[in-house]
C-alpha cells in the first residue's frame, strides 16, 4: 500500500515523538513492503514565529490532499490565554477545515503497567473501553463575547442535530463489534444542548436493537471511571466532556503518555498522542513516546492493516516487558524518547529475533540485538 502522510510535528516534544512514530511507520513499510511518503509542514506555534499564521493556507492544503495526518502536539507558554493568536486557534481551524468530527480514544492499559497507575490493581485490570468524543462543535466552537469593561464573557456552546448524528452512529457500530454497551455522558439535568443529545441517541438507538443504551451526568462520569471504569464498553459524549474525562482517564493507563486517538470524518483522518507539548521537556530526550507510536498503530487499523497495527502495539509491550520506558514510567529509566523509539523499530525489522536487553549494560543510545 501507497500512503501519503502529512506530518504536523508542532511544538514543545511534539518533533521528538513524532520522530520515533516516524522510526516505527518506516520499519513497518520496511518489513510489510508498503511505501510511506512523509511530507512535513507548520502547525501551531512554530507556525506563528515563521509565518504569522498557527495554520498557514500551505500546511491546510496538505492535509486536504493527502491520505492521512500524523500530528504531534501543540502550545507554547510564549503565547498566553490574553495573546490575540494563539498555536491552539491552529488546531482548532484544522479539525473544521478537515472536517474531524469525532475524536477516538481509546483506553485499554498494559498488563506490564498495571502498578504504575495510581489506582489499585483491581481496579484497572481488564479495563477496555473507548471514548467517542465530538470535537468540531460545542463550546469551543461557539460565538465568544467579552465586554468592552472585560468583566464579562460568555461562550456559546451550540449544537445541531446532524452533528450528534454523525458521531452517535460510529460510536453505535463501534459498540457492535464490542460489548454492546453505549454509555452517553451529558449533563441532561442542567443544558438544552446535553437535552438534544439524549434526544438525537435514543433515537438513533432504535437502529442498533442489539446495543444497550444508558445515560450518565457528566460529574457522576468523573467519578465512576477512576471508581469503576470496568463498567464502560464505549461512551460518547460532546468535545467538552470529551476533553476533560479522557484526560482523567489517562490515570487508568499510568500516564497521559501512553494515550494515543484518532480524528476522523467523512474523507479525513487525523492521528496524535493525547498528551499536550510539555514545553518543559522539549529537547531532553524524556518524553513518552509511546501514545504517538500506539497512533500509528490506529492509523494502520484504520487503513485495514490489522497485521502491521498488532506488530507496533507488540513492539511497545516488549518496550514496556523490558523496562524500556521514560522516566514517567519508571523514574529510574536510563532510557529516553529516542531510545525507547529505536527500541520498537528495532523490533519491528527483527521480528524473527529474540531480543536481549540488559538494562544493567546499556547506556543511552547504545542497545544489543542477538
Amino acid at each position: 500500500m501507497d500512503l501519503k502522510i502529512a506530518v504536523l510535528s508542532g511544538d514543545g516534544i511534539g518533533p521528538e515523538v513524532i520522530l520515533q512514530a516516524k522510526k516505527a511507520l518506516s520499519a513497518i513499510g520496511v518489513v510489510y513492503e508498503h511505501d510511506f511518503i512523509f511530507e512535513d509542514a507548520l502547525i501551531g506555534a512554530i507556525a506563528i514565529d515563521k509565518t504569522g499564521s498557527p495554520l498557514p493556507e500551505q500546511t491546510l492544503n496538505l492535509c486536504l490532499n493527502t491520505d492521512a495526518v500524523l500530528f504531534g502536539a501543540i502550545g507554547d507558554p510564549k503565547y498566553n490565554s490574553d495573546s490575540n493568536i494563539r498555536p491552539e486557534q491552529g488546531l482548532l481551524r484544522l479539525r473544521k477545515e478537515l472536517g474531524l468530527f469525532a475524536n477516538i480514544r481509546p483506553l485499554k492499559p498494559f498488563k506490564g503497567l498495571l502498578d504504575v497507575s495510581p489506582l489499585k490493581r483491581e481496579i484497572v485490570e481488564g479495563v477496555d473501553f473507548v471514548i467517542f468524543r465530538e470535537l468540531t462543535a460545542g463550546i469551543y466552537f461557539g460565538k465568544k463575547k467579552l465586554n468592552e469593561a472585560g468583566t464579562i464573557a460568555s461562550d456559546l456552546c451550540e449544537y445541531t442535530e446532524d452533528e450528534i448524528t454523525r458521531i452517535a452512529h460510529l460510536a453505535f457500530q463501534s459498540a457492535q463489534k464490542r460489548r454492546k454497551k453505549l454509555t452517553l455522558v451529558d449533563m441532561a439535568n442542567v443544558l438544552e444542548t446535553s437535552r438534544l443529545w439524549r434526544k438525537v441517541v435514543y433515537k438513533i438507538s432504535a437502529d442498533y436493537p442489539e446495543v444497550s443504551l444508558d445515560f450518565l451526568l457528566a460529574d457522576n462520569a468523573a467519578k465512576q471511571i477512576i471508581s469503576n471504569p470496568k463498567q464502560f464498553d464505549v461512551v460518547l459524549t460532546s468535545n467538552l466532556f470529551g476533553d476533560l474525562l479522557s484526560d482523567e482517564a489517562s490515570v487508568i493507563t499510568g500516564s497521559i503518555g501512553v494515550l494515543a486517538s484518532a480524528s476522523l470524518g467523512e474523507k479525513n483522518a487525523l492521528f496524535e498522542p493525547v498528551h499536550g507539548s510539555y514545553p518543559h521537556a522539549k529537547g531532553r530526550n524524556i518524553a513518552n513516546p509511546f501514545a504517538s507510536i500506539l497512533s500509528v498503530a490506529m492509523m494502520l487499523e484504520h487503513f485495514g492493516l490489522t497485521e502491521e497495527a498488532k506488530k507496533v502495539c507488540e513492539g511497545v509491550e516488549k518496550a514496556i516487558e523490558y523496562n524500556v520506558v521514560t522516566i514517567d514510567l519508571n523514574p529510574d529509566s536510563k532510557f529516553g524518547t529516542n531510545e525507547v523509539g529505536e527500541f520498537i523499530s528495532n523490533f519491528i525489522l527483527n521480528k524473527d529475533d529474540l531480543m536481549y536487553f540488559n538494562n544493567d549494560n546499556v547506556h543511552l543510545g547504545q542497545s544489543t540485538i542477538v
